[in-house]
């Protein structure tokens, strides 16, 4: 597809203008089928990008993207589209909004409910300084769940300043919505006027429902909406099909949110979740599922269907789904809350005084741990053992294979304390073999002067990788499966006789198990190496190159323990 300038986009005829959404759909199939990516959040979002672009002038105008899953149109309409098929691969275009990528993204995007308050933040600073320009915030009906929005809202009066809210409305966010924030836009799109006053409230001006994927409802809609925008600030409701313009993906918009460019081998730790859960679900009424939006990613259809009264999806609200799993269990029952490890991030103060403080039996189920890939900074899961490991009362758990992971599970049902399990998106079945909580696994034992701890499956396999490159150069090292963070499995370390010491871990190095493994051997003569990811925040590519290119180098561990045994 051919770059457009905002002059040609804005001189096209109706006619031509919807061939120019012909063919951006078009172009984001292909490149998402190629590259992966989110493909039925913006097949929904074209029309109304493409109206965007002929009511307002970017980049001198500002529009923020909430939660970004919508932004492809946007990107090919600004001088991005001859690397449009290097779509979230290393060294490409990002899937979402990114400011160091182009002048035309304002402001970067990636997790739900920041766009309101980016926004008034765009817009304050454009008062201060003088200017003139308009800003507008794009949020998905899902995102609008959010409490940070309502947080924003609330502030829209105080900073008195004008911005134009888009809330595109298609009735999802991964998974269908749902609760009252849900039934409050259905009301509005039926023509319940009362529910207008909500908005009112705010400092807004409602506008609509206005059919998203027409342009003939949507470019009148924007004009009006920018001329009310020097009056005050506007919410422009606009109703979008998720995945508008392929049947598969209208019609199968969850499975279609976010698209691999190729199957997957292996097992979803998310698949053996949702059948470990509904086995103990059977046997024991304490069990409950809390999610936030996030029902069949996290492998929890089954449990929904079969058990719904003891599952709750609350939408994209982290912080109140944990305070939620808190209290389901001071209230006697034994919750699993099942998020990803980049969303739980947003959930730390609530793990911190509501779980651990009262010493809950919550169990943290953490899914796409570790480098997660494509998605890049906003969606890596390196920081979870770094922000889990400070935490008094927190068992942390780090399973070596889904056959770990399910026993882990079942002893999870009697555990009387907080637990965080993390794992990766995809893993080996590998056996259930019996262990106590704290016990780390001997998987290889040798009389050489080093020993390596590596904690999860993929740590776990490239230490065998490494071995097997070891014993073909004439050396060897003992090999452990550090299946635990918090406790470590301090008779074994005490027990080991070796000098030096190497950690592995698909986490940053500071504050994980090598800070925990040093802090153990301090003073103790032992040489402790750490290996992890270094200090940055780790962009968009494929998991084994940014990996080797962050801090697990195949190479330089490999070079470390060829000079450790030589100094042997």
């Amino acid at each position: 597809m051919k770059n457009y300038t905002q002059t040609e986009i804005r001189s096209f005829s109706l006619p031509r203008l919807k061939t120019l959404c012909d063919d951006i759909r078009e172009e984001i199939f292909h490149a998402v089928s190629e590259c992966g990516g989110h493909l039925a959040s913006n097949l929904g979002a074209v029309e109304l990008t493409v109206a965007l672009f002929r009511a307002f002038d970017f980049p001198a105008d500002k529009v923020v993207f909430d939660v970004g899953h919508q932004c492809y149109t946007y990107k090919l309409l600004t001088g991005r589209a001859p690397l449009f098929r290097t779509l979230r691969k290393e060294g490409g275009i990002s899937g979402f909004p990114k400011r160091e990528e182009s002048p035309y993204d304002a402001y970067g995007t990636g997790h739900a409910g920041t766009a309101i308050s980016a926004a008034l933040g765009l817009a304050k600073a454009r008062d201060l300084k003088g200017e003139a320009h308009d800003v507008i915030a794009v949020v998905g009906d899902g995102s609008f769940q959010n409490g940070l929005i309502y947080e924003a809202l609330n502030s829209l009066k105080i900073l008195n300043t004008k911005v134009l809210i888009i809330l595109n409305d298609n009735g999802m966010s991964i998974s269908p919505t749902a609760g009252g924030a849900h039934e409050i836009l259905d009301e509005l799109k039926q023509g319940a006027l009362e529910d207008v006053a909500l908005f009112e409230h705010f400092g807004l001006m409602y506008r609509g429902p206005v059919n998203g994927n027409d342009l003939e409802e949507l470019l009148p809609a924007l004009s009006e909406a920018k001329e009310l925008l020097k009056e005050g600030s506007v919410l422009l409701h606009v109703v979008t099909k998720k995945g508008q313009g392929y049947a598969f993906s209208e019609n199968a918009p969850v499975e279609t949110h976010g698209v691999n460019p190729r199957p997957e081998s292996k097992t979803e730790y998310s698949a053996a979740l949702g059948e470990e859960l509904m086995r103990l679900a059977e046997g024991d009424k304490r069990i409950a599922v809390v999610t936030a939006a996030m029902t069949d990613s996290l492998g929890l259809r089954d449990f929904f269907r079969k058990y719904p009264d003891r599952a709750f999806d609350v939408g994209i609200c982290e912080e109140h789904a944990t305070v939620l799993a808190a209290a389901l269990a001071a209230g006697g029952m034994k919750p699993y809350y099942a998020v990803y490890s980049t969303f739980l991030e947003r959930s730390i103060d609530e793990v911190i005084h509501d779980i651990c403080g009262q010493k809950l039996p919550v169990t943290l189920c953490i899914d796409r741990a570790g480098i997660t890939g494509p998605d890049g900074e906003t969606h890596q899961g390196v920081f979870d053992l770094s922000l889990l490991s400070s935490i008094p009362n927190l068992t942390v758990a780090i399973p070596g294979n889904v056959g770990e992971f399910r026993t882990l599970l079942k002893l999870s049902k009697d555990f009387s304390a907080p637990l965080a399990i993390r794992y990766p998106r995809m893993g080996t079945e590998g056996g259930e073999n019996p262990f106590k909580i704290g016990e780390f696994e001997v998987l290889h034992s040798t009389s050489s002067d080093i020993v390596l701890f590596a904690a999860g499956e993929r740590c776990i396999s490239l230490g065998r990788k490494l071995l097997k490159a070891a014993e073909k150069e004439g050396f060897s090292f003992t090999l452990v499966n550090a299946r635990f963070l918090k406790p470590l499995d301090t008779a074994l370390l005490g027990s080991r006789p070796e000098p030096y010491v190497i950690t592995l871990e698909d986490n940053l190095l500071c504050g994980g198990l090598g800070d925990a493994v040093s802090r153990f051997y301090a003073g103790s003569g032992k040489t402790v190496l750490s290996f992890g990811y270094r200090d940055a925040f780790i962009p968009h590519g494929e998991y084994p190159s940014l990996s080797e290119k962050y801090g697990l180098s195949f190479e330089e561990i490999l070079e470390t323990l060829r000079e450790l045994h030589a100094r042997g």
